[in-house]
């Protein structure tokens, strides 16, 4: 998956419209339940030295919550980083290019049933 598959899935599965709300960083889009307003995901588009990567680049990538036990077991797979920019107990970054499509979609979805 890539960035734009992400924001695809999110507004076919549940209706979200990204929301972009930094000029200063105009990739980053924030998907959060209409209802509360909370937060289930951050979809960015990050230098890869940013992360802590190798190489050159940017890197697109997903802030997603939750559970801690979850986060922490996730942790461990490849392709999974520490939240970039989020509470690192609740959030982890997915590397988009990196994780099979069909995890990326589990992993969003619990992220919104956590959130909702």
């Amino acid at each position: 998956m890539n960035y734009q598959d992400v924001i695809t899935y999110v507004v076919k599965e549940y209706g979200v419209q990204p929301e972009y709300l930094w000029k200063k960083y105009p990739s980053f889009a924030v998907l959060r339940h209409p209802e509360n307003r909370k937060w289930f995901g951050l979809v960015m588009q990050v230098e890869k030295m940013q992360l802590g990567l190798s190489g050159q680049g940017r890197e697109d990538i997903m802030d997603v919550k939750l559970d801690p036990k979850e986060v922490e077991f996730r942790q461990a797979t490849l392709g999974i980083l520490p939240a970039y920019h989020m509470n690192k107990t609740n959030w982890l970054s997915i590397r988009l290019n990196e994780v099979d499509s069909k995890q990326i979609c589990d992993l969003i979805d619990a992220s919104y049933q956590l959130t909702k």
